[in-house]
C-alpha cells in the first residue's frame, strides 16, 4: 500500500463525488470514486484502504448495507456523508458501526479535519511496538492484533469500539469522566456531545453482554462518569 492514505469515495452524486475527491487530493491523499454500492465493492475487493466516505442514498446496494458488508469483512473506518439530520439517524449509523458522520451540505474545512482525525485515531490504535495485552476478569484485549477475547470468543469490535474498551482497561480503577473518554478517544474536545459517547458504550456493552451475560464490565459512576466494574 502507499504511504499516503488511500480513500474510498461512494458517493452517487457526480459533482458532490468530484468535491470530496478535490478535498482529498488537496490533503495529499489517494482517493478512489465510486458511484454505487457494488462498484464500492468490487473496489474494496480489489485493494487495500485506509478510509472509506460513504453516501445513504446509492443505487442498488444502499449505504447501510454496504456498510454492514464493510463491518463484516474490513476493519476500515466509516465516515458518513448524508443529508439525513434528524438525531435518530446518526443515532442508528454510530450503532451500525459508523466511526463519524457529517452532513450535507458541508463545510469542506470540516470535511478535511474530519477525515484527517478519523485516520489519526485509527493509525494510533493500528500503530506497531511492543506486544500489548491487557486482561480484565475474562476479557483479553491484544492491542497489536486489534483482537478482543471474551473468555476465549473473539468479539467483533469496530474501531472506536475499540478505542473506548483499551481506554477503560488500561485504567480499570480510575473514573473516567465522558470529557476525558471523548478527548481521549476521538482525540478532539469535547462540547457536550453525550449522545456519541452513550450509542458506542451502548453497543460496547450489548456485544460484551452476548457472551457473558451472567457479568458486568463496565460501569457508569452516576454523575461522574464511567470505570471498569471491578
Amino acid at each position: 500500500m502507499s504511504d499516503q492514505p488511500r480513500i474510498l469515495v461512494v458517493e452517487d452524486d457526480e459533482d458532490i463525488n468530484q468535491l470530496l475527491c478535490n478535498i482529498l487530493e488537496s490533503s495529499g491523499y489517494v482517493w478512489q470514486s465510486a458511484y454505487s454500492g457494488t462498484e464500492a465493492l468490487l473496489h474494496l475487493e480489489q485493494s487495500d484502504w485506509n478510509l472509506v466516505l460513504l453516501d445513504l442514498m446509492l443505487p442498488g446496494l444502499t449505504g447501510e448495507e454496504l456498510m454492514a458488508k464493510i463491518r463484516e469483512q474490513y476493519h476500515i473506518p466509516v465516515i458518513i456523508i448524508s443529508a439525513k439530520l434528524e438525531i435518530e439517524s446518526k443515532v442508528k449509523l454510530l450503532r451500525a458501526g459508523a466511526d463519524d458522520y457529517i452532513t450535507k451540505p458541508f463545510d469542506i474545512d470540516e470535511v478535511s479535519a474530519r477525515i484527517d482525525n478519523c485516520l489519526l485515531r485509527h493509525r494510533s490504535s493500528d500503530q506497531p511496538g511492543a506486544a500489548e495485552i491487557i486482561k480484565f476478569k475474562d476479557l483479553e484485549l491484544n492491542v497489536d492484533a486489534f483482537e478482543l477475547l471474551v473468555d476465549g470468543d473473539e468479539v467483533k469490535l469496530t474501531s472506536t469500539e475499540f478505542r473506548i474498551l483499551h481506554t477503560l482497561m488500561s485504567s480499570p480503577k480510575k473514573v473516567l469522566s465522558k470529557a476525558n473518554l471523548f478527548e481521549s478517544v476521538w482525540e478532539d474536545r469535547y462540547y457536550g456531545d453525550d449522545n456519541t459517547i452513550n450509542v458506542h458504550l451502548s453497543k460496547l456493552r450489548h456485544k460484551l453482554n452476548r457472551l457473558n451475560s451472567e457479568d458486568e464490565y463496565i460501569e457508569t459512576v452516576w454523575g461522574m462518569g464511567y470505570k471498569m466494574k471491578i
